[in-house]
């Protein structure tokens, strides 16, 4: 499909179309979905690497069907059940991976403060393009941050039934910003696919899923592996307090990146409006969700950590592959983005 640079309406388009496979696992899964279930024999997941293009884009099909879907997916396939099979042996391998890939622990503050002790030097993702990126870059970097950012916050939303008393009354407070407090034209999903058409890009629902690499894949699937589990509850809201914290000087740093790039004012919009409002998500996170929720279930510390270090570790990576990519002078995605 060519790159068409559209409206902010794209973002409220239908269902995406199936990506093409990236090996055996994600290749069944596509083949299966456009057949009426049940499906033919799905294969296991083996030895597959967790973390590469194959397995991090079977999870990601199979989990789009709790979302919207795909255009000619038969509806029945979000609960068919030798597909939520195959799905429950991918996410044990990434979920194990990433518990030997992070430290662990039960200190939820020490976690937490960890987020902001940046230094000034700091080589974040957000940092490069405020200094110095390019609009090439910036324009890659909307494309990636798309396969989350038009389904902002949809993930968190499934911690809320998880939650009692002031933990959820606040949860549901910062999800009510999110998605633009009772404004439709304020959902923080419509503000970003109004970022990416005022960059020339396409603002469509799942347009850039074939260009987006597996770090990418990655950041996404963990939130709906956390939402979708009630087990998982305590590293959901780890997670959802991680992007809060971190989101309101990234944003900053965005803006002023767009602004120097000379960026439509439709481009800047989005990130402005995190500015302030992820600021005062992140007390309400901190204090009446984590504290709130910890003071209920004590022993979910350890639960916690385990969300904040699994977010802050997939972030470094997918920042790794970014800005290893510009470093060498080549695309961050899979493939290229026409010019605009």
């Amino acid at each position: 499909m060519s790159e068409t640079p559209g409206t902010a309406s794209g973002a409220a388009s239908g269902p995406p179309g199936l990506p093409e496979a990236r090996g055996p696992l994600s290749a069944a899964v596509r083949t299966a979905l456009p057949q009426a279930p049940p499906p033919g024999e799905l294969p296991e997941a083996g030895d597959a690497d967790p973390f590469a293009e194959d397995l991090q884009l079977a999870l990601y099909l199979a989990y789009e069907l709790h979302y919207r879907g795909f255009a000619g997916v038969d509806e029945a396939w979000e609960w068919q059940p030798d597909l939520l099979r195959l799905r429950a042996a991918l996410e044990d391998r990434f979920l194990g991976a990433l518990r030997e890939a992070v430290p662990g622990g039960a200190d939820v503050a020490g976690a937490l403060d960890g987020l902001l002790a940046e230094p000034l030097d700091a080589p974040g993702v957000s940092h490069h393009l405020q200094r110095r990126g390019t609009w090439g870059q910036m324009r890659e970097y909307l494309a990636h941050r798309s396969l989350y950012q038009l389904k902002e916050a949809d993930p968190q939303a499934w911690l809320i039934p998880r939650l009692t008393g002031q933990p959820k009354a606040s949860l549901v407070a910062v999800a009510f910003d999110e998605f633009g407090a009772g404004h439709g034209d304020r959902v923080h999903a419509r503000l970003f696919a109004e970022a990416m058409a005022g960059a020339g890009l396409d603002p469509g629902y799942g347009r850039y899923l074939d260009h987006a690499p597996a770090e990418t894949l990655a950041t996404v699937n963990l939130m709906s592996l956390l939402g979708l589990h009630r087990s998982l509850r305590g590293a959901m809201a780890g997670h959802f307090a991680t992007l809060e914290i971190t989101s309101s000087p990234g944003a900053r740093r965005l803006a002023r990146a767009l602004e120097r790039l000379g960026a439509e004012p439709r481009c800047v919009r989005f990130f402005t409006e995190h500015i302030e409002a992820d600021a005062v998500h992140e007390q309400l996170m901190r204090r009446d969700v984590i504290g709130g929720f910890l003071a209920q279930e004590p022993d979910q510390a350890p639960a916690v950590v385990f969300g904040i270090q699994a977010t802050d570790y997939l972030e470094a990576r997918w920042s790794d592959r970014l800005l290893g990519a510009w470093a060498a002078g080549r695309p961050s995605l899979r493939l290229p983005l026409c010019d605009g």
